[in-house]
């Protein structure tokens, strides 16, 4: 029996790849999902004698997404003392002012990542739980971005924002006895996004040139020290009395 069962997507790379590491302990049941299978996960994992299994799933597809909550679901045990679902996949592309975005299929495929994916996991998720007496907590990586305008950013500030107010509708939902749930804004961290955003064109992104300097000048935060700080947060006693907060401030 695992004391906790720990549901994780984006698991591959950045944030989601160090998480992914420190939840992968004795006593915890991980289920990852990510557009592939991490072998370097995979073998951590059984060094640390935990309980893994990878799902290799595009959540953009929601055909694809639906089958993975369904899935997950039904394997769920009744027994366990914590369940956790972090969801941490997203995407900041497409990068473009209003004018520019023509590109339907890439909006769509950002709102599905960003968005859709984490309503359907999350109505899955809770239905699965509802009627347990174990600790249920929901955590959603969102953005200073879903709360702060930036040009070039409005596929990436919607989707957040989305994300914000989603997680809110469910705290109200839950009520004081059910699952607690929180959006969380992560702060700045040295990823595979921050090389996208400091690689855009400045006539789509006029905030280029900021991003470059908190890059240059060394104001990023490593995706392992964030991934602790949100395990961390996740674990606190107060997790959940606000449905949005940023790691920033429990610096």
């Amino acid at each position: 029996m695992s004391d906790t069962i720990a549901i994780l997507t984006g698991a591959s790379r950045g944030i989601g790849a160090a998480m992914a590491r420190g939840l992968a302990k004795p006593g915890t049941r991980l289920i990852t999902l990510a557009r592939r299978e991490d072998p370097e996960l995979a073998a951590y994992a059984r060094a640390q004698d935990a309980h893994l299994e990878q799902m290799s799933v595009d959540l953009s597809d929601l055909n694809a997404a639906q089958a993975a909550a369904e899935r997950i679901a039904a394997s769920l045990p009744r027994d366990a003392k914590r369940y956790l679902l972090i969801n941490n996949a997203g995407t900041v592309h497409p990068i473009l002012g209003t004018g520019a975005l023509t590109d339907g299929a890439a909006i769509a495929s950002a709102f599905n990542l960003n968005v859709s994916a984490v309503m359907l996991l999350t109505a899955r998720f809770l239905a699965a739980v509802q009627d347990l007496k174990a600790d249920r907590r929901v955590l959603n990586i969102s953005s200073g971005a879903g709360r702060n305008p930036n040009a070039g950013w409005g596929v990436y500030c919607a989707t957040k924002a989305a994300l914000d107010m989603y997680s809110r509708v469910v705290k109200q939902e839950q009520g004081a006895d059910g699952a607690r749930i929180v959006a969380l804004a992560p702060g700045i961290v040295d990823t595979d996004m921050q090389v996208a955003i400091r690689s855009s064109d400045p006539e789509n992104f006029p905030a280029l040139s900021k991003f470059q300097d908190f890059h240059a000048t060394g104001k990023l935060s490593s995706p392992a020290n964030v991934a602790a700080r949100i395990l961390a947060y996740l674990d606190r006693e107060d997790f959940g009395t606000t449905e949005i907060d940023d790691i920033r401030n429990y610096d």
